[in-house]
């Protein structure tokens, strides 16, 4: 594991929000890349014209540009089949998400797919993250909902040699 995805986040407004300064270089690229994402899903602007746009943003340098190629490209590349993993999970119709959730949602799933360097927990809190900061009010529940089904079905192992999430191992009430 990274120093880059082990280090805590939360930018929402009601908890203590980090300081850009102390965001990971992978964490920046999760950003950057959801932002070309949602203009991808909203203007199906072409993947090459939103990366050169995306790099020309304020801040892109700190970000670690080979994970955001990696997320931006191949979310793109396989949109349909993270589609088609991600919608049986759904409780609406796909076209009803959000396009933030959509994309983060892509994110996570490839992620979990195709960057095994990166612990599942780790790449469900960042998506968590990414849902609080630029998605509505509870974006992130459904986000982590999703996504933690997900990563039963695409990280079985990891997942079951986790060690209980606090409160999953509540005892019974007397």
């Amino acid at each position: 594991m990274s120093e880059a995805d082990t280090s805590p986040s939360s930018a929402s407004p009601k908890s203590t929000v980090r300081k850009a300064a102390d965001k990971s270089a992978r964490t920046r690229a999760r950003e950057f890349a959801l932002q070309a994402i949602y203009q991808h899903l909203v203007g199906r602007n072409a993947p090459v014209d939103i990366d050169a746009f995306t790099r020309d943003l304020a801040g892109f340098h700190k970000a670690d540009s080979v994970h955001f190629d990696a997320l931006l490209h191949g979310c793109i590349a396989e949109a349909e089949a993270l589609d088609a993993l991600i919608t049986p999970r759904l409780d609406r119709p796909m076209v009803e998400l959000s396009p933030i959730e959509h994309g983060v949602l892509w994110i996570g799933s490839y992620e979990f797919q195709h960057c095994l360097d990166v612990p599942w927990r780790v790449v469900l809190n960042e998506c968590i993250e990414l849902a609080k900061s630029f998605g509505g009010t509870d974006g992130h529940k459904y986000v982590n909902g999703v996504l933690h089904q997900l990563a039963s079905q695409l990280r079985p192992v990891e997942v079951a040699a986790a060690p209980a999430t606090r409160g999953a191992a509540r005892k019974p009430a007397p």
